[in-house]
């Protein structure tokens, strides 16, 4: 199992503090703990404080044995830096950088976690639709003949624009033809008449 510790926005410079961390890590606890008290860098003691925190972290909450601890990761990330001036020479100012370091130390004692089986969510039904009731389905029958009258008069009816256009050119020769025609039948009954003559008394 494992137990970690952070110590966060530590005044000291990342550079500086992974020096310290390079040294204990992989180390037993109790070794590293030793080393970095008479440790000379001065990243020594916020990295001492992270590695202890994290040992108590393993004995009061999962209950291992602070001995067989050993440090499995331990890394520094860098924090916020704040900008500062330096007052110089002739009144300009030099920018200076006061960095910060964000401290993680992880101990585990070389027992491999119980791996937890999370349940698993069973797949959503899909919603079947409500059957319709029987006052919808009297609305829609009543509904659909209003509404197939109002489409049938909106909608024009389609006519043969040809045949008109035929017909309408056909008018004025039929009207032709009927107007010659009775002529020519008056002037063949006159032809086809037998003359009569008056009969003298």
């Amino acid at each position: 199992m494992e137990a970690r510790a952070q110590a966060r926005y530590v005044r000291v410079t990342p550079m500086k503090a992974r020096r310290v961390i390079d040294l204990i890590r992989g180390m037993k606890a109790d070794d590293a703990q030793a080393m970095l008290r008479f440790a000379p860098q001065a990243a020594s003691e916020p990295v001492g404080k992270a590695l202890a925190s994290a040992v108590a972290n393993a004995a009061n909450n999962h209950g291992m044995d602070a001995k067989e601890l050993t440090i499995s990761e331990a890394f520094v990330d860098e924090g916020p830096t704040m900008k500062r001036i330096r007052p110089r020479a002739q009144g300009r100012a030099f920018r200076i950088l006061k960095r910060s370091s964000h401290i993680t130390v992880i101990v585990s004692d070389g027992v491999a976690m119980p791996k937890i089986s999370r349940p698993t969510k069973p797949a959503k039904r899909a919603k079947a639709a409500p059957a319709p009731t029987v006052d919808a389905i009297e609305e829609t029958e009543v509904g659909e003949a209003p509404a197939k009258k109002a489409a049938a008069k909106k909608a024009p009816a389609k006519k043969a624009p040809a045949k008109k256009s035929a017909e309408k050119k056909a008018e004025p020769a039929k009207k032709a033809a009927a107007k010659k025609a009775p002529a020519k039948k008056a002037s063949a009954k006159k032809a086809a008449a037998p003359k009569t003559t008056k009969k003298e008394g």
